[in-house]
């Protein structure tokens, strides 16, 4: 899954793409690199961040996912709002990425069940503005699965079909270093929970905090080599995919993986 942020105060890019015509170029060349999804967001879920006006988030994003779906890409929109949702589908996206699982905006699921369409249900406690205060486990692995399943509940309450989920821990959201670290290294607990499963580590501060600790650059564009690792760990422990800013370095990493695993199954 490529990312491509229609925001002006991204934590990875800075807002490189804002502009519609720029963002669209942008989608394509990832498309190009090989992605098979694009991710399109219209309000930054960096820590700190606050929230952006509606119509503003709308704005941004249906421009996008027009263009990009009329060129035959497979569109995800990044949005923690039902209406943006909702609209962006009609737009031509084929998934709904919620961050907040839901919580966010109760409707969510809502539109989810009507419109059909794969979402993505992440682990999340609360905003960014918030959501280092609330960072607090005393088994992350197990907590996060126990919330995404009550989420899953509430989902399939609201007429979510099993087949249109796919669980995403959430990395650095409500998360500090060490719990990012723990979650990866148990994510087969979070595949028990019999979902597909979305890493989303790509430039994140822990990776960040991982390469100064070892006195390389931690700015987020250095990271994409730590993200391509951690791409192909993931991919060799089965996920579903990999949200990734880079696609090209994910792509390489991604069919060592799997080149390795069809190598372990002839064994």
């Amino acid at each position: 899954m490529g990312v491509v942020n229609v925001t002006p105060d991204s934590f990875s890019d800075g807002g490189q793409w804002f502009q519609t015509d720029v963002a669209v170029a942008h989608g394509r060349h990832l498309l190009a690199q090989g992605a098979d999804l694009l991710d399109i967001g219209g309000e930054s879920t960096r820590p700190g961040a606050t929230r952006v006006p509606v119509d503003d988030e709308l704005d941004r994003v249906l421009p996008v996912v027009r263009a990009l779906a009329a060129a035959g890409a497979d569109v995800s929109v990044d949005t923690m709002r039902a209406e943006v949702a909702e609209r962006a589908v009609s737009a031509g996206a084929h998934m709904i990425n919620d961050v907040s699982g839901g919580l966010a905006d109760p409707e969510m699921t809502k539109v989810v069940a009507r419109t059909g369409c794969r979402y993505v249900l992440s682990h999340w406690r609360g905003h960014s503005d918030v959501m280092g205060d609330l960072a607090a486990y005393d088994d992350v692995t197990a907590e996060v699965g126990a919330e995404l399943a009550e989420r899953v509940a509430a989902a399939r309450t609201a007429g979510v079909r099993p087949d249109q989920l796919v669980l995403d821990p959430g990395l650095g959201f409500a998360k500090d270093g060490v719990h990012n670290w723990e979650l990866l290294a148990g994510l087969d607990r979070i595949m028990g929970l019999g979902y597909p499963v979305l890493v989303g580590a790509s430039r994140k501060r822990f990776l960040g905090e991982l390469l100064a600790a070892h006195g390389a650059e931690s700015f987020p564009a250095f990271r994409d080599r730590a993200t391509a690792a951690v791409s192909a760990l993931a991919a060799a422990r089965g996920v579903w995919g990999v949200r990734v800013h880079d696609v090209a370095g994910s792509v390489d990493a991604v069919r060592v993986a799997q080149a390795w695993r069809e190598a372990e199954n002839l064994r």
